[in-house]
């Protein structure tokens, strides 16, 4: 099995107003979305994440309680915190490399066409939502 640090490492944006917990319990569901995370991966230690981002203990500690409030780690008393949830998506790993290829294709487009990041993020999420893209 890889090792937890190669298999996520956590970010985030002071700019998001999103929660810093909230944004770390959100990585880890992608990742599980995504399947690169799987049932039996460990999670970075706590101590791990707060030297890696500098952030408060008891952040990440909310952040893999409220994951495993939701049922996707679970943790295990002096061992760690483990993924218990399976991908939602049978992609492939090889489908995933093509999709995250063309993805950062058209991302690198768009900063040279002069979309920032918040601006991608906005069109990423209006083709999500629209029903042309729920139809294709």
């Amino acid at each position: 099995m890889e090792s937890p640090a190669s298999l996520i490492n956590f970010r985030l944006d002071s700019r998001s107003g999103v929660a810093p917990y909230r944004q770390l319990a959100d990585q880890v569901r992608q990742a599980v979305s995504l399947g690169l995370l799987r049932p039996g991966d460990k999670l970075p230690p706590v101590r791990e994440v707060v030297t890696q981002i500098t952030i408060n203990p008891n952040t990440v500690h909310r952040a893999y309680r409220e994951l495993e409030h939701e049922g996707i780690v679970e943790g295990r008393p002096g061992l760690g915190t483990f993924v218990t949830a399976r991908a939602s998506s049978s992609l492939s790993s090889s489908d995933r490399t093509m999709l995250l290829r063309e993805l950062q294709h058209w991302a690198n487009r768009a900063r040279s066409a002069g979309v920032d990041d918040e601006g991608i993020s906005a069109l990423f999420a209006a083709v999500i939502q629209s029903k042309e893209a729920n139809a294709t």
